[in-house]
């Protein structure tokens, strides 16, 4: 096919925390590039998912849930990750949850309306609904608020209306040649991905137990001459009794955690893994840009 015939676009997927940005990257994509939980602020990165589809090819760009407490300097770096996402793309997927509209959701829309992108509305949970209807007045509301290209609503749990905002999507690729290739499907590692899906058993594992003072960093990644390929991931908490909560009762969450993870990133690789975790106390680690910085955030 040649560069005249195809045609590409970068898509930035945008919103508050916790309203299923990267559940919808992941029904888009037909497959799981991100990681998801019922917490707030799961996703801490930046993250490409990639959609090639025949002549089309569309980069979608989750980003860390936008919000306003910037408390830490973990918080700061995840909003200028998400915020430097909306200036750098073709168009913009807002995603809000429901009618439940907060102060958050009125920032994002603010920087929307600066940074002159086309947007999509995507409402999302719509599937708490019984009657549909009580949507009506919401989307009338938010249309007054900002010139909406479409508004789609949707359960991103479900591929129901998934063609519909793919095709929406692709009025807005340019014609151009692919930036990746036709198989790739996300441009972060497979050790990038490993230590997304240890963080998602973590925080799946430990509830509301543990606060979001904890990451993961794979020490080693390698290949063994078995053929089972061999991972260390070191998980940071900020206080000792955090990494106690973390192993748990004689190590019974820790191996739980690392059990699920296993299986998660023998299915990513599609090889048998050996999967050894430590817990190790690193005070303040949230709150010290240079310490994020090494650890991979606001790296984007």
């Amino acid at each position: 096919m040649s560069e005249q015939e195809t045609k590409s676009g970068f898509i930035a997927i945008v919103g508050r925390p916790n309203v299923g940005k990267s559940t919808l990257l992941n029904q888009l994509l037909g497959q799981k590039v991100s990681i998801t939980s019922k917490k707030a602020q799961t996703t801490r990165h930046r993250i490409l998912g990639i959609d090639t589809d025949g002549a089309y090819q569309t980069v979608y760009v989750d980003t860390p849930g936008l919000h306003m407490e910037e408390k830490r300097a973990i918080n700061r770096l995840m909003n200028r990750a998400a915020s430097s996402s909306i200036g750098d793309v073709d168009m913009v997927i807002f995603v809000v949850e429901g009618t439940h509209w907060t102060d958050d959701d009125e920032m994002v829309l603010n920087k929307l309306r600066r940074a002159k992108r086309p947007v999509i509305l995507v409402i999302n949970k719509i599937d708490q609904f019984k009657d549909k209807s009580i949507l009506l007045p919401h989307i009338q509301e938010l249309t007054s608020k900002f010139e909406f290209e479409q508004i789609i609503p949707l359960t991103a749990r479900s591929s129901e209306q998934m063609p519909a905002l793919k095709k929406a999507v692709r009025d807005y690729l340019t014609p151009g040649m692919h930036y990746f290739s036709e198989d790739s499907v996300t441009d972060r590692s497979v050790r990038f991905m490993a230590a997304e899906i240890i963080r998602e058993k973590l925080i799946r594992y430990t509830g509301e137990e543990l606060p979001y003072s904890t990451t993961v960093e794979i020490e080693k990644f390698q290949d063994q001459p078995s053929g089972v390929t061999l991972i260390h991931g070191l998980i940071l908490v900020e206080r000792e009794g955090q990494k106690r909560m973390v192993i748990g009762n004689k190590g019974s969450k820790l191996k739980t955690i690392g059990q699920d993870a296993r299986r998660d990133i023998e299915k990513l690789i599609d090889n048998q893994v050996n999967l050894q975790l430590w817990v190790k106390v690193k005070s303040g680690w949230a709150d010290d840009e240079r310490a994020l910085r090494s650890l991979g955030y606001g790296e984007e």
